[in-house]
């Protein structure tokens, strides 16, 4: 039991200091660049972290989480080249090495944001139709978050600098495939590094958007 622990708050530490450093750094005149550069390498972090930090089922989690990539992938692959998903956008140079114009850590990313999402689930008694789409809702609004400074940070970029409504449509929708697949396997876990993951996130990208905005 004392193992668990400290591996929780090492978790959770390490949590806590990769986005403190980072929203501190991105958010530095003369650093901002090279620290931005380096999302890829936070992404890896972040998602290495989500794997130790699940503390059942972690076969099926693993499986959610490369249906999640596959998934987060091919809808973003339809975006892009096609504008039938999200709108029209193209993705910068900071998320790294991109296939077919698609940055790999974007899948990593569907994965990430959808756990982080529905931390707060288990904690409460709804029925599991209410938390997938309130977990859904929640992975759209982290989305929200971040669509006033992608363009800042040369993450993507809108058609004419407009995010359509219609982005937020499909995150619902593909938040939602991807939370029943979460749900369907029975990963739901009362988890704090989880919880503390949502939390840090959402303080990132505030302190992103107040710098920038």
């Amino acid at each position: 039991m004392k193992l668990v622990l400290k591996k929780e708050h090492l978790l959770i530490s390490l949590l806590i200091l990769f986005y403190s450093i980072g929203a501190v750094g991105s958010t530095l005149p003369s650093h901002s660049e090279w620290f931005l550069s380096l999302t890829p390498f936070n992404l890896l972090l972040t998602f290495s972290i989500v794997i130790l930090g699940k503390k059942t089922k972690k076969k099926n989690f693993i499986i959610f989480l490369i249906s999640a990539f596959i998934i987060g992938i091919s809808v973003e692959l339809i975006g892009v080249h096609t504008g039938l998903l999200f709108g029209n956008y193209r993705y910068g140079e900071n998320l790294g090495v991109k296939v077919f114009d698609v940055p790999l850590v974007i899948g990593l990313n569907w994965g990430i944001v959808a756990v982080a999402a529905s931390s707060l689930m288990a904690r409460t008694n709804l029925n599991t139709i209410v938390k997938i789409v309130v977990s859904g809702t929640l992975m759209t609004i982290l989305d929200m978050l971040i669509e006033p400074i992608s363009a800042h940070t040369d993450f993507w970029y809108w058609k004419d600098n407009i995010i359509p409504s219609y982005n937020f449509i499909c995150w619902f929708i593909t938040g939602i495939v991807i939370q029943s697949i979460f749900y369907g396997l029975k990963l739901e876990e009362k988890n704090k590094v989880f919880e503390v993951l949502l939390l840090v996130i959402v303080v990132f990208f505030i302190i992103l958007n107040v710098h920038y905005l």
